[in-house]
């Protein structure tokens, strides 16, 4: 397959003209300067395509239904409580359905991969399926339909918070002891093969408040590939951890744990200077999710102290709320222009903030989903994404400025073709299951609307 672009950001260099050859879902070639050739697929600006480093797929289907406030304060804990109840709805069909829905969604928003972090495990009450993979082989179904590049995290959860106590409600739909999740990865690592050779399997003890020490021990040593951890988060759970283990949980994790590039920390919102800057040095990725911690009231990220200390980042649309590439790096930025009282807050003098951003997040999102990604070049997965640029949001904007006006000025609707692995799953705009996935995800609405 061979693309021509009229422009595409090659390395750190913006480059005229560009050939873009695609062999066994890898960029083989790049040529700058060369004419399109008959069979092309012709596109206006390519760029390396994102990973979206945090999904919980199923949270999709409660969008708009959490927006009411009740009698008291509404907060992150009340929101998760009605999750809960949400969730004992779900069969495997529906996640299925919606699962697949999410992934259409997040292609066409530019989105090339994702890093499913995936708790729902058994049927309501805890029942195990016969398959402990059931839940996964669900989301690796809807993965095979989409074309997504999917990082598939199964979840180790196995208590109702740092005190010990025991799962109650919906959350005995996540429960696993250790030796229960082993199982649950090799059946993983068994079903995955139907999927291309650039998906990835990795790991995910949910929270230092839901995995105990031992527990999290068995599932770092279980993992060769990327490791995820929600971390400080809620203020309730940085006091929780400090006053049972006697450190922050950053700080805590960091002491216990060789965290490196194999580790993204999912939120990692309320950490200390310390904690900030030794995050940074250890070459972990930051799990940044904008718009559903501004959603929950989760807090503000301290991005500007991390990527001044060198930090790497990825961003996700965790709850997928909302699924909005750009709005997730506005978010960010604006989160730091509304603490800090000032602009352009996250990029270095001189340089473009929304350069400064996609570029950050392109590779810290590889490095998080373990996928040879983040940049064109020779050898690299094809995660690539097209925009439009002759719209009123960009036709004026030449190099950086381009990723600036896409970060800051322009609709989702920029995005004309995405790429993942080399599979072209979206063109001029729209998923090629768009119809038929939305279809089926309506009739499961509409089912579990009755059902509430």
């Amino acid at each position: 397959m061979q693309i021509h672009a009229k422009r595409a950001l090659i390395g750190h260099t913006w480059r005229e003209d560009v050939r873009i050859s695609v062999a066994g879902g890898r960029i083989s070639r790049v040529m700058p300067g060369a004419n399109a050739a008959p069979g092309d697929v012709v596109v206006d600006t390519v760029l390396p395509a994102l990973g979206n480093v945090h999904s919980h797929a199923f949270q999709r289907a409660m969008a708009g239904m959490t927006e009411r406030r009740a009698a008291g304060r509404e907060s992150f804990w009340t929101w998760r409580d009605l999750m809960y109840r949400f969730l004992e709805q779900l069969t495997p069909e529906h996640v299925q359905a919606i699962a697949a829905m999410v992934q259409v969604e997040m292609l066409e928003a530019g989105y090339a991969s994702v890093g499913e972090f995936h708790y729902l495990h058994h049927a309501p009450g805890g029942v195990p399926y016969g398959d402990p993979a059931e839940m996964s082989v669900r989301i690796m179904a809807a993965a095979e339909e989409t074309g997504i590049g999917l990082c598939h995290l199964p979840v180790l959860y196995s208590r109702g918070g740092v005190d010990g106590r025991a799962l109650e409600g919906g959350q005995r739909r996540f429960g696993n002891d250790p030796d229960r999740f082993l199982r649950l990865l090799d059946s993983c690592r068994a079903a995955l093969s139907v999927l291309p050779p650039d998906a990835r399997l990795g790991g995910a003890p949910h929270s230092l408040r839901a995995v105990d020490a031992e527990g999290l021990a068995v599932a770092v040593s279980a993992q060769d590939g990327p490791i995820h951890i929600h971390i400080a988060e809620q203020m309730q759970e940085v006091d929780d951890i400090l006053a049972a283990c006697g450190a922050r949980p950053v700080e805590w994790l960091l002491a216990q744990h060789a965290v490196d590039a194999r580790w993204c920390l999912i939120h990692a919102t309320h950490m200390s200077a310390t904690e900030t800057a030794a995050l940074a040095a250890s070459g972990a990725v930051a799990g940044l999710c904008p718009i559903t911690e501004a959603n929950l009231g989760d807090g503000i990220f301290n991005a500007a102290a991390y990527l001044e200390a060198g930090g790497r980042f990825g961003i996700g649309s965790d709850s997928n709320l909302r699924i909005a590439l750009g709005e997730e790096l506005r978010l960010l930025e604006y989160g730091q222009r509304l603490r800090e009282r000032r602009r352009a807050v996250l990029a270095p003098e001189g340089a473009s903030v929304g350069r400064t951003l996609y570029e950050g997040a392109a590779r810290g999102g590889a490095l998080a989903l373990g996928r040879d990604a983040g940049e064109i070049a020779p050898g690299r997965l094809a995660d690539l994404v097209a925009l439009r640029c002759d719209g009123p949001a960009l036709c004026a904007l030449e190099g950086d400025a381009l990723l600036d006006g896409m970060v800051f000025a322009a609709p989702e609707t920029v995005v004309s073709d995405v790429w993942a692995a080399g599979r072209h799953v979206v063109r001029d705009g729209r998923h090629k299951r768009r119809e038929v996935v939305a279809r089926r995800y309506c009739g499961v609405i509409a089912q579990l609307r009755d059902r509430l």
